[in-house]
């Protein structure tokens, strides 16, 4: 016999995707005007992507707080971003296709010179622009513009 201790017709939420839903609220807080986001859990994949971001100027100082479970990233918003999201699935991109630019990167980003796909290279998470430089591929993560 399963005891199950939920009420009748609760559902319990999942999170899959912690990169996607930390994306989600810095744009969502980003379109309410607000000045800070919490991103709640934190992971060192998300820290990462917010230093690639920082260091893009499209958020400035973030900080990290330890609260006993998987902690809480408070991020501070420039009003710099018009949209950013994850890229589900995770494409694989090779050195070849980040110079020609294939068609789902053009889907993410509105022009060739506007925006930075966030890519987790063997040298770690960088930008396609760093990826092209550095002459490494890697998996898409993400977009911001």
């Amino acid at each position: 016999m399963k005891w199950d201790l939920r009420k009748r017709g609760e559902k319990i939420m999942v999170n899959l995707n912690p990169l996607a839903n930390a994306l989600t609220t810095i744009y969502n807080n980003e379109m309410r005007r607000n000045r800070q986001a919490i991103i709640m859990p934190a992971s060192k994949l998300i820290i990462n992507v917010l230093r690639t971001m920082q260091k893009e100027g499209y958020i400035g100082e973030f900080e990290f707080i330890d609260d006993g479970r998987s902690g809480k990233i408070v991020v501070q918003l420039l009003g710099r971003i018009n949209k950013c999201g994850p890229i589900t699935p995770r494409y694989p991109l090779k050195y070849k296709d980040l110079l020609t630019l294939p068609d789902y990167v053009r889907r993410y980003l509105p022009s060739k010179e506007i925006g930075v796909l966030i890519i987790s290279t063997p040298k770690g998470i960088m930008t396609h622009k760093d990826a092209i430089k550095e002459r490494t591929g890697g998996v898409a993560l993400g977009y911001v513009y």
